[in-house]
């Protein structure tokens, strides 16, 4: 059941809480607001493979990437897809979701999602129309903010973002408004190994309130490798059944044209 469990967990990096929570500053915090022009590390054609493990144990893979660019509603578009997959005894998980934003402004233009587990299924589409502070799910219509972010890409956007150690960053990007802000607290350097080799990294605290792996009591962090990649190394996040790792076994980047 605890396997189970984790694999509902992983789906909780893409899938986000529908109930609405305070706002909140951590005390203490560095309020920064950059106004950027992003610096985007990643490039059409890298694909990031990663193992997940529940308390050191094996326990299911997922992957992202970075498929291509297209032009939605007007909008250059980066096409990126994530996938979660695991199976133990009679639970499994098999997940999909891709996430379509802004080649400039990393803003979210659409999103759709597929969930495959044990006892539930569902397919959702989510178009964004940031000009007019709205996104339609599923064809109801919703508020939103002016530069919203999905969760697919908001792993992309955290590592376009300047991380300087010791600063707190708070953005009001997260696409249901009432659950924001989203704060990105850039904790430390250090040296990692992970399957896919050792790496010097910059440690991420981030922190959605939203239930999933970035949740205010997850106590997550995010390894990000101190290049001009910020290639996702590791994430670690504690659940009521034990901690999540999600560490990174195989990477594959295209050449730039």
């Amino acid at each position: 059941m605890r396997i189970a469990l984790l694999f509902v967990a992983l789906t909780g990096l893409i899938s986000a809480a529908d109930s609405p929570r305070a706002a909140f500053t951590p005390a203490g915090a560095r309020r920064e607001e950059p106004q950027l022009a992003y610096k985007v590390p990643f490039h059409v054609g890298e694909k990031l493979s990663y193992q997940a493990k529940l308390n050191f144990v094996n326990a299911g893979s997922a992957s992202m990437s970075v498929d291509g660019i297209e032009t939605i509603r007007g909008h250059p578009t980066y096409h990126t897809t994530f996938d979660v997959r695991g199976k133990v005894l009679f639970f499994h998980v098999n997940d999909h979701y891709e996430s379509w934003f802004d080649t400039t402004s990393l803003v979210s233009i659409h999103h759709v999602k597929h969930q495959d587990e044990t006892k539930y299924q569902g397919d959702f589409t989510y178009d964004f129309y940031p000009e007019q502070k709205r996104y339609v799910r599923n064809g109801v219509e919703f508020p939103s903010v002016s530069e919203p972010l999905d969760e697919g890409s908001f792993i992309y956007f955290m590592r376009s973002i300047p991380l300087e150690v010791g600063k707190t960053y708070e953005f009001n990007r997260y696409y249901h408004p009432e659950l924001n802000p989203v704060i990105i607290r850039v904790d430390r350097k250090e040296h990692i190994k992970v399957p896919a080799g050792e790496y010097d990294a910059i440690v991420v605290k981030p922190t959605i309130k939203s239930k999933g792996l970035f949740s205010e009591n997850g106590g997550a962090e995010v390894w990000f490798s101190d290049d001009s990649a910020r290639t996702l190394l590791r994430l670690k996040s504690k659940l009521p059944f034990g901690t999540l790792y999600l560490e990174l076994k195989q990477a594959e980047y295209a050449s730039r044209r």
